[in-house]
């Protein structure tokens, strides 16, 4: 038999260049089944469990508005801390509070308190509110005189503490403990409603800083003072 016709039997023979351009396209091919590609003949199955890449980064960033001055502020009132929620937890940002206008008493701690709670029925300022902080307090929340008996420095609500959303208590407690008036060196507050209940005492303890959703909805039972001449 001649060697051409042995050749032809045998097939036509490949090119050595042509087997390396190919191993070099499923190389690259391969390369894609990394990012994500199934492909077939490299040895990589499609996935269907998910990835759990974290989650998504915040884009709230908290940062409290400059401190009011004094010389150019055009508002009469008096400095406080007012706890705001930014990123599912308080931070406190200072302003400058104008009192009640209308001081339905003569009590230093009521009339405080409520200027506090208006403080923090308003919605944040433009600059706040891009910084990410809101509020929770709801409107038409007011303080009141206490009632016979209750302990110095109570603070009577229009609404029961406890029927108080825990994110909006959480805020009128933290930003009345702020208050030299209301509270004494930063001390618990006490509370009490519209109704003759006992006022109990909540503290703003870093735990309910970090997530206001924490605060006990009942705080602890203060009790009353005791009657002049009483043994």
């Amino acid at each position: 038999m001649r060697s051409s016709e042995r050749s032809s039997e045998r097939g036509p023979e490949r090119s050595p260049a042509l087997g390396a351009v190919r191993s070099s396209a499923v190389a690259v091919l391969c390369g894609l089944a990394v990012g994500g590609l199934a492909v077939a003949g490299c040895g990589i199955q499609a996935s269907t469990v998910p990835v759990d890449v974290g989650a998504a980064p915040s884009r709230v960033s908290c940062d409290t508005p400059a401190k009011p001055s004094a010389g150019t502020s055009t508002v009469q009132g008096i400095r406080a801390t007012v706890e705001l929620v930014c990123g599912s937890q308080l931070v406190g940002v200072e302003r400058v509070v104008p009192m009640p206008e209308k001081k339905s008493s003569r009590d230093a701690v009521v009339l405080v308190s409520q200027a506090l709670l208006e403080a923090l029925q308003r919605d944040p300022s433009p600059e706040e509110r891009d910084a990410g902080f809101t509020t929770g307090v709801p409107a038409g929340l007011t303080t009141a005189d206490p009632r016979p008996g209750d302990p110095a420095g109570t603070v009577r609500l229009s609404r029961k503490p406890e029927d108080l959303p825990l994110g909006a208590l959480s805020q009128i407690v933290c930003t009345l403990s702020e208050s030299e008036v209301v509270s004494a060196g930063q001390g618990p507050v006490v509370l009490g409603g519209p109704d003759s209940d006992p006022p109990r005492a909540w503290s703003c303890s870093a735990a309910v800083r970090s997530r206001p959703e924490a605060v006990p909805t009942l705080g602890d039972v203060v009790l009353p003072t005791p009657k002049a001449g009483a043994s």
